[in-house]
């Protein structure tokens, strides 16, 4: 098992940008007679992890989804998906356990690691509860990528990794930019440490043993849950309906749906390499707000909340010009706020 730490080495404040040109490959999404392919899913029960999987098995992909206990009732919504096609296995595995996640993806040709920890509350130990299970987790699943021959992993970093950095772009954010780990340290945003030191030591990995990988940095994610516990990016939309004022607000949003079929198109293109932004919609907080006032002006919403984000908008070009499309974000609110009534979670 690889070990992590705040100070990894030859990682120094700037990863190395890696947007270089992939080595060719044929097109993944399709094994011989037309059949999908089996592909590992790490985080299978997760807000993105659900989607991703659910969409999977619409196009005909065997799953193996990686979860902490197969038994678990959280869970259930997974089997339900799996019992109507029996194309989806659960694996019990633990990020930082290395032959746990070997099994998993043993036998797939394809990985898309999503498990990743977002706490939502206060970290008292940043190394244990984010550093590590990101980190060493991420490692874990190149490394057994490597040894199991698979043909793509594709990993969901974060906007996390691009954003935070004391000198930023004049006009938008593209693949380029990274996140200046001191300046994410001193700030103490453990998250974006994570994020950023997951992301650059798994392109660090896959340079030097020939790995084909793709990664994906989303922004904040919304719409409709599919897993019974509440994810921490609704809390965004959940602290609004609540009129909460500690409800924080992020410039750059995309749909959960959205993202996952972008994941899709990513594993299926031969032609996609590097590093992709993911992010449908930039507004300022006061916007989201009137918006969703407009839509649903039944709730009373705080009169003060907190803006997070920056002025210099996301480019999402690189994937667009890949072939990938998103939903508008009025379509996007409707659907997250109908989820939140279904399960209970507003009135």
């Amino acid at each position: 098992m690889v070990e992590s730490t705040l100070e990894p080495a030859g990682l120094v404040g700037k990863p190395l940008p890696m947007d270089s040109p992939a080595p060719k490959v044929e097109a993944l999404g399709e094994k011989d007679g037309g059949r999908k392919p089996v592909v590992c899913v790490t985080g299978a029960g997760g807000y993105v992890g659900s989607w991703l999987v659910k969409i999977l098995l619409s196009e005909g992909y065997i799953v193996h989804g990686t979860v902490r206990d197969p038994d678990d009732k959280k869970n259930e919504h997974l089997k339900l998906q799996g019992n109507s096609c029996g194309k989806l296995q659960l694996f019990k595995a633990d990020l930082l356990n290395y032959p746990e996640m070997s099994a998993a993806i043993t036998g797939c040709e394809g990985v898309f690691h999503v498990a990743s920890p977002l706490p939502a509350h206060a970290v008292h130990d940043p190394q244990k509860e984010v550093i590590d299970p990101a980190v060493t987790g991420t490692l874990n699943v190149v490394k057994a990528s490597k040894e199991n021959g698979i043909r793509r992993v594709v990993i969901v970093s974060s906007v996390a990794a691009v954003v935070v950095s004391p000198s930023l772009p004049k006009d938008s954010y593209d693949e380029s930019c990274w996140s200046d780990l001191d300046h994410c340290k001193m700030m103490k945003k453990w998250y974006y440490v994570s994020k950023t030191m997951a992301e650059s030591l798994a392109w660090e990995y896959a340079e030097e043993n020939g790995l084909d990988l793709v990664t994906i940095c989303p922004s904040l994610v919304l719409g409709p849950m599919l897993q019974p516990t509440v994810n921490v990016s609704s809390l965004v939309l959940i602290k609004l309906l609540k009129g909460e004022k500690d409800a924080v607000i992020y410039s750059g949003m995309v749909d959960v749906r959205d993202l996952c079929e972008a994941l899709v198109l990513l594993f299926e293109k031969a032609e996609a390499s590097g590093r992709y932004i993911c992010s449908a919609h930039h507004l300022r907080a006061s916007v989201l707000v009137e918006k969703l006032k407009g839509m649903y002006p039944k709730y009373n919403y705080p009169d003060q909340y907190i803006g997070f984000g920056h002025e210099v908008p996301l480019s999402s070009k690189k994937l667009q010009n890949l072939g990938w499309r998103f939903r508008p974000l009025e379509e996007t609110l409707a659907d997250s706020v109908q989820s939140l009534l279904k399960h209970g979670i507003v009135e």
